[in-house]
């Protein structure tokens, strides 16, 4: 079974900074692409970042130039620093990541959510 346990979430005030953590565990073989996904309330759930396992990224628009996402493949993590917050950035953020285990072939797999909260 594959878990994906993510970290950092908090309370920042606007400008301020925050890193998530996303560490995967279990029966795993592979870890392909792994990316971050966030949900105010109301709305759809959006990918914020995703990194391959060569190391490409991709961002929203709305992060670029605010948000590094990047990894660690020996330690089966990936981060996400945020900078420069806004009071939009406010979500439950996701950690997702397609991983390749022996019983189920390849999945998408997501973390339990971790609350960002930005006050102006």
């Amino acid at each position: 079974q594959v878990q994906l346990v993510e970290s950092g979430g908090g309370l920042v005030q606007a400008g301020g900074s925050l890193r998530l953590s996303c560490a995967a565990s279990g029966s795993i073989v592979i870890i392909n692409d792994m990316g971050w996904y966030r949900q105010a309330p109301g709305q759809q759930r959006e990918l914020v970042a995703a990194i391959t396992s060569g190391g490409t990224s991709n961002f929203a628009d709305s992060v670029k130039g605010r948000f590094t996402i990047s990894r660690d493949n020996a330690r089966k993590t990936v981060y996400l620093q945020m900078n420069s917050l806004k009071p939009e950035d406010t979500a439950v953020y996701y950690c997702n990541a397609r991983i390749y285990t022996l019983r189920y072939g390849v999945g998408d797999y997501w973390g339990q959510g971790t609350q960002v909260t930005v006050s102006s």
